[in-house]
């Protein structure tokens, strides 16, 4: 079988048609006040507090913003068996979409690290994707923070389309 090199425009293009399958809800970014921007991140830093980090000590909070305003908390819950670990960013995912929400505005994530920003795993990476494009807000405990989205975390994403292309071809077979 010949092997094939795509070029970087195409997986691009591809790209842009995977994230047009994801629902994205407005759609458009960035758009929080700064007040808003500030009681997302306070959220956030209130979660932290609850942090289970029995053996790491790396205490994290994340408030997520629903498309209806509601705001949804999460810590990092620690388990002996570290892959059982969750991280606060799925956790208030988990949360939000067990109360029946599935369209986010942006997502804060705050931590004890001083001199950097800490930034979601590749784990909490998909989870975020898989509900869209959104804004994240990273942020340090002097206030200080950083915008990014879901999209820019993680561009070359595992998409429903993707799942479904191997599905269907198992079917034609």
């Amino acid at each position: 079988m010949e092997s094939k090199k795509i070029k970087m425009s195409q997986d691009a293009d591809d790209l842009k048609e995977t994230l047009n399958d994801v629902d994205d809800g407005d759609s458009s970014l960035n758009t929080l006040t700064e007040e808003d921007i500030q009681k997302l991140i306070s959220s956030s830093k209130e979660a932290m507090k609850y942090a289970y980090c029995e053996y790491s000590n790396f205490r994290v909070g994340a408030a997520l913003l629903a498309e209806d305003g509601s705001i949804f908390t999460g810590c990092n819950i620690e388990n002996v068996s570290y892959s059982l670990t969750t991280c606060a960013e799925r956790t208030a995912i988990f949360k939000a979409v067990s109360e029946g929400h599935r369209k986010f505005k942006a997502i804060a994530i705050s931590s004890e690290v001083k001199d950097s920003f800490t930034y979601p795993c590749g784990a909490c990476r998909q989870v975020m994707i898989e509900f869209g494009q959104y804004d994240v807000y990273v942020s340090r405990p002097d206030s200080a923070w950083q915008h990014t989205t879901t999209q820019e975390l993680i561009p070359h994403f595992f998409s429903k389309k993707a799942l479904r292309s191997v599905q269907k071809a198992k079917i034609q077979n």
